[in-house]
């Protein structure tokens, strides 16, 4: 599963490495990417990556756009923000099954960038009796940048739809999950399903039916180049956050 992550970088410069548009730097939203995100929790304010086309001229070819979404998908049917499950992760086998997720398979699909991940496996009982969870963080050994593959949805309270009021709407995101493969077995039996560049155009196409192939779990040759570490467990609580997490132990 991925359930947090760390992702350093700020929209613009995102939006100038990937040839993307800025659809953040300008909004409310830029102040939460000043700084960085260590400790990247669902429910907050995350950085996605979509092709769309513009809601002027939408016969115009799609752009990249780099924009803000809510981390935790909210299915449009939802009656209030913050009721019900937080639709953090979406399993890859079963998207197309999932009325959650199926209608944007169909064209809502987004890329959410990330420097790695933090996954927890069970560690010696602790004073309490219990067992403990040792913190692990996954990223390319390289200090290169992953993206992964997720979908998204835009969501508004009825009395908005009433009144077509567009400042009400809520964009929401989810991260695909599928089987982990190679050394991150060991971690644990789900991971993040990592694009590669190669496949986004393919996967960000509003005006295509998705390419399951591109929801297979990722190469080993690819996973071979995600160092897997133990971290500090100041990861655990979500109030921590800054690069001292992204220590090994």
């Amino acid at each position: 599963m991925c359930g947090r992550y760390a992702v350093t970088t700020d929209p613009a410069r995102l939006a100038a490495e990937i040839d993307a548009c800025d659809e953040i730097t300008d909004t409310d939203a830029a102040e939460a990417f000043v700084d960085g995100n260590y400790n990247v929790a669902p429910t907050t304010t995350v950085m996605t990556v979509v092709d769309r086309h513009d809601r002027n001229d939408p016969d115009a070819d799609v752009a990249r756009r780099v924009r803000a979404m809510r981390w935790g998908l909210v299915p449009s049917w939802t009656k209030e923000l913050g009721k019900g499950p937080v639709l953090f992760n979406a399993r890859a086998e079963s998207l197309a099954e999932k009325p959650a997720f199926r209608n944007s398979l169909k064209g809502k699909r987004a890329l959410v960038p990330m420097d790695g991940w933090y996954e927890w496996k069970p560690g010696p009982t602790g004073p309490n009796g219990k067992p403990t969870k040792v913190p692990y963080f996954m990223s390319p050994d390289d200090g290169t940048r992953l993206f992964m593959g997720a979908l998204w949805a835009a969501w508004r309270p009825a009395p908005a739809r009433a009144t077509d009021d567009r400042s009400a709407w809520v964009s929401s995101t989810t991260i695909i999950t599928t089987a982990a493969v190679g050394d991150l077995t060991q971690v644990h039996h789900r991971m993040p399903l990592i694009m590669p560049f190669e496949y986004w155009d393919a996967w960000l196409d509003p005006d295509s039916a998705v390419d399951t192939a591109l929801l297979a779990p990722p190469d080993t040759e690819l996973v071979d180049r995600i160092e897997i570490r133990e971290v500090s467990p100041l990861v655990n609580r979500v109030a921590n956050n800054g690069p001292e997490l992204l220590a090994p132990v």
